[in-house]
């Protein structure tokens, strides 16, 4: 009997040993799968997709069939229902609406003052009665409901006996930003009985010219007039993207900075840029820093018509930078660096810096550091230089990216605003996919064939009445390939408002400022952007991938 036991003991300690070797192994093999997802991993594009999609993308992994749809871009404007709005430092300043209710206490008022405006009906309109401005606004509320009125200037007289015309500030009730934006027209106006006004025809976008305020041109005398047919230079007062100082050399050393080194990021998809610059706001506001902000960029190949690279870009080109200064805490890296230098050139006590070498140093580890500046150098081979590696992992928890700081230039809103404008705010939209999807058969088998002009007007005819203006956004290279639609449709396409941005536009003018006297090219970005914008201020939106095709948006298999 003892040497049975002596026998089965062994068996007994080698089982475990061997159970203990394959769990051990597992667990190897499971560390080395995770490292290896975790050094190939790249973001998913979150600027690109609907709204419902965008918390799915922050939380899990996609197969390397995931392409980015680079004809849609969303800003932090065009996600409330995501991010919300509390989360926002800034508020939006108190803004009266122009209401039925609020016309109706004017009237009453001018009632109970007793105005007697005596009137001529066969002499010209007086411009200047309160009563012509209460008939234009009446006839605004009713015949423009996409937009909410703000406030108005006194009308002034038009061309004719019986015009006026009137300027007003409003907004687009799709848009969830509190900027105003202008429009100027031309009403005809109808004189009865008492002196009752009436409106018996308006003009269309900016055809007001009287009631056009005058804006500051800069630079006039500089240029001297002479440079072909460009315009000179006009400055929008309402755009206030000038680059802050930090003021005296005390200020400077008071403050505390996070400045993050130019990294791997540079050059990449401008999707890829945001996502890791939002992370690096995000870490600086978690630190209660102040963020250096380098203001320029390269635009990768794939939004330039040379398909190269291009470096110089700057950012206030794409984006608001007045919002962005007013709802965090930001310093320009030029001066920044210009301040930095003085300080140290001035005093024998240099500013204390925490150089962080990699990105695996946490925000959390970083919290209680006291150094005037935090430099993260992001010196590593790529992927381990890109600035999104800071808010992996741990960091995930505790770094939010501060969306609603980032919103669309007010420069190219103003295109957009045009744009609508001048279709009356009344119009439909479809989103047409193409480009380098069409072409992928793997991917997307039915795209190309779901998108040629009979297939669109065959689908269109179900959702769009006929005669509607159709608003087309997309990345088809070929202007009259939407020709057949025009059979049924007033077709609008981004290349018909050209002049929006051509050399005697505001758009040109002032980018061109920014650009130190040097023309700015409205690039491939630029035109996503305000196809986009067009695209959300329809009143019926078709999309590609939802209404026009069986295929799925991100490739086959992946609905």
């Amino acid at each position: 009997m003892k040497q049975d036991s002596n026998l089965t003991e062994p068996i007994g300690q080698n089982l475990i040993k061997m159970i203990s070797n394959v769990c051990f192994s597992v667990f190897v093999f499971a560390v080395l799968i995770f490292t290896v997802i975790a050094i190939t991993y790249q973001p998913p594009d979150p600027w690109l997709e609907s709204s419902p999609a965008l918390t799915k993308l922050f939380t899990q992994y996609h197969n390397a069939t995931f392409q980015n749809d680079n004809s849609v871009l969303k800003t932090g404007e065009d996600l409330p229902e995501v991010f919300g709005t509390a989360e926002s430092p800034a508020n939006p300043p108190a803004a009266v609406q122009i209401t039925e209710a609020v016309i109706e206490e004017k009237e009453e008022r001018m009632t109970n003052m007793s105005l007697e405006s005596k009137c001529d009906l066969s002499g010209p309109v007086n411009c200047s009665d309160p009563r012509v401005l209460i008939a234009i606004e009446r006839f605004n509320l009713r015949f423009f409901k996409a937009i909410v009125f703000l406030d108005y200037q006194t009308p002034v007289n038009g061309s004719a006996p019986n015009e006026c015309d009137v300027s007003w500030r409003f907004r687009n009730k799709k848009e969830k930003s509190w900027r105003k934006y202008r429009d100027f027209r031309r009403f005809r106006i109808g004189v009865g009985e008492n002196c009752t006004y009436r409106i018996t025809g308006a003009n269309g976008w900016h055809s007001g010219v009287n009631a056009r305020r005058q804006r500051s041109r800069v630079g006039a005398a500089r240029n001297g007039g002479g440079i072909g047919k460009s315009a000179p230079p006009v400055r929008d007062e309402e755009i206030n993207d000038t680059i802050p100082a930090l003021g005296s050399e005390t200020a400077f050393r008071k403050g505390k900075y996070l400045y993050y080194s130019r990294g791997g990021d540079y050059c990449k998809g401008m999707n890829h840029f945001l996502w890791s610059f939002l992370c690096g706001l995000g870490e600086a506001q978690y630190l209660n820093r102040t963020f250096v902000m380098d203001l320029s960029m390269c635009l990768a190949a794939t939004y330039n018509p040379s398909n190269k690279d291009e470096e110089g870009k700057d950012f206030r080109y794409y984006f608001d930078f007045e919002h962005l200064k007013e709802v965090a805490s930001i310093v320009e890296e030029g001066e920044f660096l210009k301040d930095w230098k003085k300080w140290d050139h001035s005093h024998k006590k240099q500013v204390p810096i925490s150089k962080v070498a990699t990105y695996k140093v946490t925000p959390m580890q970083l919290k209680k550091d006291r150094s005037t500046i935090i430099l993260r150098q992001f010196d590593a081979p790529e992927p381990e230089n890109y600035w999104y590696r800071v808010c992996e992992g741990e960091a995930a928890k505790y770094i939010q990216r501060p969306w609603h700081a980032l919103w669309k230039s007010k420069r190219l809103m103003n295109i957009v605003t045009a744009i609508s404008g001048r279709m009356d705010w009344d119009f439909d939209a479809v989103h047409v996919v193409r480009g380098e999807k069409a072409q992928n058969k793997k991917l997307w088998p039915h795209l190309d064939s779901d998108t040629t002009p009979d297939a669109l007007l065959a689908k269109l005819k179900e959702m769009v009445h006929p005669w509607r203006n159709l608003y087309i956004a997309t990345n088809e290279p070929f202007y009259n390939y939407f020709d057949k639609l025009r059979s049924q449709y007033k077709v609008h396409l981004l290349d018909d408002y050209n002049e929006l941005w051509g050399n005697t536009s505001e758009w040109y003018n002032e980018t061109r400022l920014l650009n130190r006297g040097h023309p700015v090219e409205f690039d491939g970005y630029m035109r996503v952007a305000v196809d986009t914008e067009v695209l959300y201020r329809a009143k019926t939106q078709v999309e590609t991938f939802y209404n026009l095709t069986k295929d799925c948006k991100d490739g086959i298999n992946t609905c």
